[in-house]
C-alpha cells in the first residue's frame, strides 16, 4: 500500500490530475478501511490470525495486479480500495495476534515495537523500490512489483501458531462497540491516533506534490519518503531496548510537540537535501508513536475485545484519512500546500494536552466495558 500511495498519485499528476483529484485518490486507500474496520476485528476475535490475512492478501495482490493492466485513473481509485482495505484488515489481525501474545506493559511496548518495524519498512521498499521502476522501467512495472509483495506476506503468516481462543461466558450481555468510547482515557486516545495519523496523511500527500512543483524525479521523491521511512524504522529498533524506562504518555507528547515544529520549517526546505533532513527527524518523531498508542490501547481494553478496539481505533483514524487528503486537496489547490502543513502543524502541537492527560490514569484496564 505505501508504494501504491507514491506511485498511482504520481502517475495521476503526470496525466494532468489536479492536486483535489489526488487527495481524492489518497482518501480511497482508507475508505474501505472504515467499512471493514469493525467488522475486520469482531472477525478476527473469532477466527483469529490467518483466516483474515490470507483474505487480505488476495484482495491487496488483485488490487495492485489492476493497475498493471489498467493503469487508468479510475482504475486507480479501485486499486487503492482494495489494497487500503487489504492493509487494514492484515494489521488488525496482526496487532492482535501480538497484542494477546504478550504478558505486560513492559512486553507490550517491545512487541509493538518491533511489530511496527514492519509498517514502516514497508515505506522504505514500497516507495523507493516503485520511484526506482518508475524512473527505469515505466509504471506498469512498479505496480507489478507491488501486485507480488503481498504473496510474501502469507509465506511469512502461513505457519504461525493460532493462539487459545478467548473464552467469553454464555452469559454475559452483548456488548456495543460504542459503549468503549464511554470511556475518557479510550477518547483521547483516539484523538491523539487520530491528530498524529494526520500527520503521516498530510506528509504522504504533500512531498509529492511538492516534489513534483520542484521538478523532483520520481526515484528522489521516493528518496525522501524513504528516509522518512528508514528514520521510523530505526527508532523502534531502538525502543524495545528501553521499553521497561519509557512512559507512553512522555514519549507521545514529546512526539507531538516535536512534529508540530518541523511542520512549521518543512515548507521553507526548498533543496531535496532540507526536505530529507526535515523527513529524517519527522520519521523519527512520529515513529516512536504507534507502539507507545497501541500498548496503550491493550492495557485499556479487556482481552475479548482487543480486535474490536483495533477496528474502533482504525476506523476513527481512516474515517480522517478519508476526509483530510480531500481537505488537503482543496486547501492546497487554494491556499498552497505550505498552509496545510502549518494547518496540520498547530493541530498537533493544541492536540498534545490530550496525551498530558493520559499520565494520571495509566496503566488502567477497563475491565467494565
Amino acid at each position: 500500500m505505501a508504494g501504491m500511495r507514491m506511485a498511482a498519485p504520481l502517475l495521476a499528476l503526470r496525466e494532468g490530475y489536479s492536486t483535489l483529484a489526488v487527495g481524492f485518490l489518497l482518501a480511497l486507500f482508507a475508505l474501505t478501511q472504515v467499512f471493514l474496520a469493525l467488522p475486520a476485528g469482531r472477525y478476527a476475535d473469532r477466527n483469529g490470525l490467518k483466516r483474515p490475512v490470507g483474505f487480505s492478501v488476495i484482495a491487496a495482490a488483485i488490487g495492485a495486479g489492476l493497475a498493471v493492466a489498467f493503469p487508468v485513473f479510475g482504475v486507480l481509485c479501485l486499486s487503492a480500495l482494495m489494497t487500503g482495505g487489504a492493509t487494514g484488515v492484515a494489521s488488525i489481525s496482526l496487532q492482535r495476534h501480538v497484542g494477546r501474545a504478550a504478558q505486560n506493559a513492559t512486553e507490550l511496548k517491545k512487541v509493538f515495537s518491533w511489530l511496527a518495524i514492519g509498517p514502516a519498512l514497508s515505506n522504505v521498499v514500497g516507495p523507493l523500490t516503485a520511484g526506482l521502476l518508475i524512473d527505469h522501467s515505466g509504471f506498469r512495472a512498479a505496480f507489478l512489483f507491488l501486485a507480488l509483495l503481498p504473496l510474501a506476506t502469507w509465506f511469512w503468516v502461513r505457519r504461525t501458531v493460532e493462539l487459545p481462543p478467548v473464552v467469553v461466558h454464555p452469559s454475559a450481555a452483548p456488548k456495543k462497540t460504542w459503549d468503549l468510547m464511554r470511556e475518557p482515557l479510550m477518547r483521547r486516545l483516539l484523538l491523539v491516533n487520530w491528530l498524529l495519523s494526520s500527520c503521516w496523511d498530510v506528509h504522504t500527500f504533500v512531498v509529492p506534490v511538492l516534489g513534483h512543483e520542484r521538478g523532483f524525479s520520481a526515484s528522489v521523491i521516493g528518496a525522501i519518503l524513504g528516509a522518512f521511512a528508514i528514520a521510523a524504522t530505526l527508532v523502534r529498533v531502538v525502543l524495545p531496548i528501553f521499553a521497561s524506562r519509557m512512559r507512553e504518555w512522555a514519549v507521545v507528547t514529546t512526539a507531538m510537540l516535536l512534529t508540530a515544529l518541523l511542520f512549521a520549517v518543512y515548507p521553507f526546505m526548498v533543496s531535496p537535501l532540507a526536505m530529507g533532513c526535515c523527513s529524517v527527524l519527522l520519521g523519527l518523531a512520529l515513529g516512536s508513536v504507534q507502539p507507545m498508542i497501541m500498548s496503550t490501547l491493550h492495557q485499556i481494553t479487556p482481552e475479548a475485545r482487543h480486535g474490536e478496539a483495533l477496528g474502533l481505533r482504525l476506523m476513527a483514524i481512516n474515517g480522517s484519512s478519508v476526509l483530510m487528503p480531500l481537505l488537503f486537496g482543496t486547501a492546497g489547490a487554494a491556499v498552497g500546500v505550505s498552509v496545510v502543513f502549518w494547518s496540520v502543524g498547530l493541530a498537533v502541537a493544541a492536540g498534545a494536552r490530550s496525551a498530558w492527560r493520559l499520565r494520571p490514569t495509566l496503566p488502567v484496564t477497563l475491565t467494565k466495558i
